[in-house]
């Protein structure tokens, strides 16, 4: 069912009827999604990532590839839990959870996941280091340290900003730019990181804004940055995704641990 869009509060109006067939949704796999989209949020909060109830962090739905899974609007990520993910279809409609997603989450979100079927996770930060080079002249992003070189070769930049994303043209057109990317900077505007799994877009999105921290600090100074050399550059990046499937799994499960023991009802 087609979802419509009240122009007032810019979230999505969702008739009632669009929950009448909803899927079953409660298997093991799909749990294990939702507790580990739950992490990020929880520990992306704790590291500052975040912008107030704005910002969205989505995957695709396993077993369902027309779904995927958003927060809700009008939560901080500090407040998501796992049950508390709303489950959403590419037409508008929630299926599954209470609540609606921003308007902006269901536009970039839906669209990506849609025109972009690598993209099983999308995560959309306004976080300030990577943000803060969206207002840059050139390139966001210097190869010169250690954490940018991570990306080299996996990053694209939007450079049309057009203000909020609140229909499927500028969702649509988001998509268009990705292009082979899996790190999007959006000028004026943030950034976002797509993934084939919850914990990759995780791993690139802690290590994305370190890249960018670094490098911030190091303009700082005001002494002129030296990049490193391409190919050197190229290699270290082929070294690095070489072992980024394990090292991210591995970053994620240490994240739950953390937050079991400090915050477990993100699981629930």
């Amino acid at each position: 069912m087609a979802q419509s869009l009240d122009k007032q509060s810019t979230t999505p109006s969702v008739p009632a009827s669009a929950r009448s067939n909803a899927p079953s949704l409660d298997s093991a796999a799909v749990q294990q999604a939702r507790v580990d989209l739950a992490a990020c949020f929880r520990m992306a909060a704790r590291l500052g990532l975040q912008e107030g109830i704005c910002n969205h962090f989505s995957a695709v739905v396993p077993e369902y590839d027309d779904l995927f899974l958003v927060n809700p609007y009008g939560r901080a990520f500090s407040e998501v839990t796992a049950s508390s993910l709303l489950v959403c279809d590419y037409h508008g409609a929630v299926v599954a959870g209470d609540g609606v997603p921003e308007a902006t989450a269901f536009y970039i979100h839906a669209r990506l996941h849609l025109k972009v079927p690598r993209a099983r996770a999308a995560f959309h930060t306004h976080m300030p280091y990577a943000t803060a080079l969206t207002m840059t002249e050139g390139d966001p992003l210097i190869f010169a340290g250690q954490s940018a070189l991570k990306f080299y070769g996996r990053t694209a930049v939007d450079n049309d900003y057009n203000g909020l994303a609140l229909d499927e043209r500028e969702g649509d057109r988001i998509a268009a730019a990705v292009g082979d990317a899996d790190i999007v900077f959006m000028k004026h505007h943030g950034v976002t990181v797509l993934s084939d799994t919850i914990a990759g877009a995780w791993d690139d999105l802690y290590y994305l804004e370190r890249a960018c921290q670094v490098q911030v600090l190091a303009q700082s100074t005001g002494r002129p940055i030296v990049p490193v050399d391409p190919e050197i550059a190229a290699a270290a990046s082929r070294q690095m995704r070489e072992e980024d499937g394990e090292s991210s799994r591995l970053h994620l499960e240490s994240v739950k641990r953390q937050l079991d023991a400090q915050e477990p009802d993100y699981r629930h």
